[in-house]
């Protein structure tokens, strides 16, 4: 049994990665700058014993770094995997400040206090492939960063400044760039969940673009299982791809739940334009991982969309009475 902080606890992305640390008994702290959030949106939380073993703290990093420094302290932990991020692209042009803020300022003002701590370690940087930018086709870890948004450049800023803390300190930090995650729990403005609960309250879907970009998706599930054998086993410094090999279109996505859900495509989906510096694809070669730490994908598209279409069929009632749309908090 090992000890865990995972900041950002409250995202799809980290409360299913406790759910995983719960299952195999880790004792885990969980911070976020919000209330824990409708349960339904935390798969910790439906653990069978419920969550045994895990503590939630409501942490800022921006404005409560002395609080999370005082749980740090009582809790000792051995790992600590940061999920936090300020999210969302299209939005980032409005208000960059608040992404740089979230993203560079106060990440940086985390990580220089945790270079301190003797206790950590590793530290897993969850991080984005939207560093990338665009890619021609599949890339390594080693591919240059070419970021297009704001959002982007904010991530790209901070990978560089934990690289040079690794440089400098040894910082014990390793990264992950996963492709697109989907799966149970995740937060409605994202395109499965979404393009699934409309499908199921007849409401209209809109496909920026057409939907012509192409991606990768993957579940959380392997997701989950892939970030803790980084995080016990991947090498410090170094960045690890999260990726299936398959790849699809969004037009094509939004028709394979058309066809799960039976619906006609053009009774779901309302074509708009497309979103300033949206990326074309970002496909990632997760050959490392594979080779390195034995890891391999296990659900396929088809088999999680029918796992995440389950949770929306077995909690509509409650999902179509929450927010679908993105709220954004600075």
């Amino acid at each position: 049994m090992s000890r865990f902080l995972v900041i950002g606890s409250n995202s799809f992305s980290g409360s299913s990665f406790i759910q995983h640390l719960l299952k195999e008994d880790h004792e885990v702290m969980g911070v976020s700058r919000s209330e824990e959030i409708h349960q339904v949106y935390l798969p910790y939380k439906w653990l069978e014993n419920g969550p045994s073993g895990f503590k939630f703290h409501q942490v800022d990093i921006n404005n409560d770094l002395e609080l999370l420094k005082t749980y740090m302290k009582e809790f000792q932990p051995e790992y600590v995997v940061n999920f936090a991020a300020q999210g969302m692209v299209a939005q980032s042009w409005i208000t960059p400040e608040d992404w740089y803020q979230t993203n560079v300022v106060g990440q940086v003002k985390l990580h220089n206090y945790l270079r301190t701590i003797d206790c950590i370690k590793k530290y897993v940087h969850v991080s984005t492939p939207e560093a990338y930018g665009s890619t021609d086709g599949w890339v390594t870890e080693s591919y240059s960063f070419s970021p297009s948004t704001p959002y982007a450049v904010s991530r790209a800023a901070c990978d560089l400044h934990l690289l040079s803390f690794f440089r400098a300190y040894k910082f014990p930090v390793v990264f992950t760039r996963a492709a697109n995650v989907y799966g149970e729990g995740q937060q409605l403005y994202r395109i499965i969940p979404r393009a699934l609960l409309f499908a199921r309250l007849g409401k209209k879907l809109q496909l920026h673009g057409g939907g012509h970009s192409v991606r990768s998706f993957i579940h959380i599930d392997d997701v989950t299982d892939a970030t803790l054998k980084i995080a016990f086993n991947g090498e410090i410094g170094d960045t690890y791809h999260i990726s299936t090999n398959d790849t699809v279109s969004i037009r094509d996505l939004v028709a394979m739940i058309c066809k799960m859900t039976d619906i006609p495509f053009s009774d779901l989906v309302e074509e708009t334009e497309d979103r300033l510096g949206k990326d074309q694809s970002y496909l990632l070669r997760s050959t490392k991982l594979r080779q390195e730490l034995d890891w391999k994908d296990k659900i396929s598209l088809e088999a999680g969309i029918k796992k995440t279409l389950t949770w929306v069929d077995d909690n509509l009632s409650c999902l179509q009475s929450l927010p679908m749309d993105y709220s954004h908090k600075p």
